[in-house]
């Protein structure tokens, strides 16, 4: 599933033909992806000028004129296809999956969602396996929707400092692993990022998250280590324009470079990439998950 700078990826990809367009006409294929598409999803959406294309946690946020706002979720398969108006066409590239198949009725098999904007572009959706989301929310209740309104912090935001994090740590007997992918206290973070997080940290996967702040819940050196660590393999990510596992790949086709400097994501039995040390990375499985860390510089 892609993961926070992904969809931040995506975001800017689909930013310079969505904003200040038009929805001239919505094909909707389906009446669902994961959940129901909302009642007159394309009635609601067409005639609509797209503000601003936001993203919170792994959502896009297409803000509209009328105060509505368009929710996106990419779910495990799902893309967007941009076809200017020139004739140029940018896609992610192939899938694991032929997401090209032809249905009998003439399009893709898994294309459920096409946009067609007043400048004669089109944005079209695709999503093998339709775990993506769609849904509108009202003008002045995003805040509230059942999709945001337990979501936590940004992990790119001003709020993420290391106390914050330590009052929130403070007596969880919960891994420390398992608290970031709470998207209830970090809103994005994934398991690829958590990864690469602790060992920039410097901290094992399996620590008690209460460690991380003192008796009285104020940070330690290792709470400041860890929120700069998140910020900045995020960053670092985005930068290199994300991962491409399986399949995600930017909304113009190319691959994202991050998964070149992983460190320990998917490196079970190499040698860790830390200065120094004589450590091999070992994967375990933690709520479901692969989790990979060096067990020597990783405490």
């Amino acid at each position: 599933m892609p993961e926070l700078p992904e969809v931040e990826t995506v975001r800017r990809g689909l930013e310079p033909v969505l904003v200040g367009n038009t929805f001239a006409r919505v094909e909707q294929r389906r009446p669902d992806l994961r959940f129901p598409l909302p009642g007159q999803f394309a009635e609601r959406l067409t005639g609509r000028v797209i503000e601003r294309l936001d993203r919170r946690a792994k959502y896009l946020l297409a803000r509209l004129d009328d105060g509505q706002v368009l929710i996106m979720h990419l779910g495990m398969t799902g893309r967007f296809v941009i076809e200017r108006a020139d004739g140029d066409r940018t896609e992610p590239g192939d899938f694991v999956h032929d997401a090209t198949a032809s249905s009998q009725f003439g399009f893709p098999k898994h294309e459920h969602i096409v946009f067609h904007l007043e400048d004669g572009s089109t944005i079209r959706y695709s999503d093998v396996r339709r775990f993506g989301i769609m849904d509108i929310a009202d003008p002045g209740q995003l805040e509230s929707h059942a999709l945001f309104a337990s979501l936590g912090i940004e992990p790119l935001g001003d709020e993420l400092a290391p106390a914050w994090l330590a009052a929130r740590l403070k007596g969880k007997t919960t891994s420390i692993k398992a608290a970031l992918l709470d998207q209830r206290l970090i809103a994005g973070l994934g398991n690829i990022y958590v990864c690469e997080a602790l060992h920039r940290a410097q901290l094992s996967p399996k620590r008690r998250a209460g460690t991380l702040a003192t008796k009285t819940g104020r940070p330690t050196e290792k709470t400041s280590a860890l929120v700069q660590a998140i910020t900045s393999v995020l960053r670092d990510a985005i930068r290199a324009g994300g991962s491409s596992l399986r399949d995600y790949r930017h909304t113009d086709g190319r691959l994202g470079r991050f998964q070149h400097r992983f460190r320990v994501y998917g490196r079970a039995g190499e040698p860790c990439m830390r200065r120094g040390c004589n450590g091999t990375i070992r994967r375990i499985t933690q709520g479901g998950r692969s989790t990979f860390y060096c067990p020597i510089c990783q405490r």
